[in-house]
């Protein structure tokens, strides 16, 4: 989709249902733009991924803030029960977390601690926006 979108090409991006943990036959469509954001904890990982993109910003957020952020989005959203987010965390997130995504970081042109709440780091990167924009 991504080199689609940088060659002008408008793409159909799949819905996620996490409740089935599946994609589902519903689409959006996403048209080419001068700047494209890609959202997502796992973009880093993939080289061919990380070659199309300009710049590579990481949301750098505090463990226990993401817990407890997921604890109360599967617990409001998705009906899931406490024990079963703390079971996944202890067992899936958390160690993948560390293996995938903490190494990930090295990719970054650009990190932005405390979550994304770091006026520096965010008026950096609207600049670099408003470049290429204007």
């Amino acid at each position: 989709h991504l080199e689609d979108l940088r060659a002008g090409r408008s793409v159909e991006v799949p819905r996620y249902d996490f409740s089935q943990h599946a994609r589902t036959e519903v689409t959006r469509t996403v048209h080419p733009a001068q700047v494209i954001l890609v959202d997502g904890i796992l973009i880093f990982v993939d080289e061919r991924l990380r070659e199309l993109m300009d710049v590579k910003v990481f949301v750098d957020t505090d463990s226990d803030l993401r817990f407890i952020r997921r604890l109360e989005r599967d617990l409001k959203e998705r009906g899931r029960t406490m024990d079963s987010v703390v079971e996944q965390y202890i067992s899936t997130v958390k160690p993948m977390h560390e293996e995938f995504v903490e190494p990930s970081k090295r990719f970054a042109d650009l990190m932005v601690p405390g979550g994304g709440h770091d006026r520096v780091a965010v008026d950096i990167l609207l600049a670099k926006i408003r470049s290429v924009v204007d």
